[in-house]
């Protein structure tokens, strides 16, 4: 069907527009690249930095209750081969 409109009748070819639409596709993704960088990267470096430590503390802290339970395990088996009367220091 031929309409007597050459095939562009007015406005920008497709590969004008299409050329137009990669710029504003680059300068969206530089856009989201620089928010990603500026914003996003620095508060998940904050965040994490603050889960390691609240990690490594609630590590510290299972530690020394282990080492406390293996501290009171081991005062019982002392005492308990030492002859009566004597108490282990």
């Amino acid at each position: 069907m031929n309409t007597g409109h050459p095939p562009h009748w007015g406005g920008p070819g497709i590969g004008q527009r299409i050329d137009e639409a990669i710029e504003r596709m680059q300068a969206e993704v530089r856009q989201a690249v620089a928010y990603v960088n500026d914003a996003v990267i620095p508060q998940v470096r904050r965040e994490s930095i603050q889960g390691l430590r609240t990690a490594a503390d609630a590590l510290r802290n299972l530690a020394d209750r282990f080492e406390r339970q293996a501290d009171a395990a081991a005062g019982t088996k002392d005492n308990s081969q030492e002859p009566p009367g004597e108490t282990r220091r």
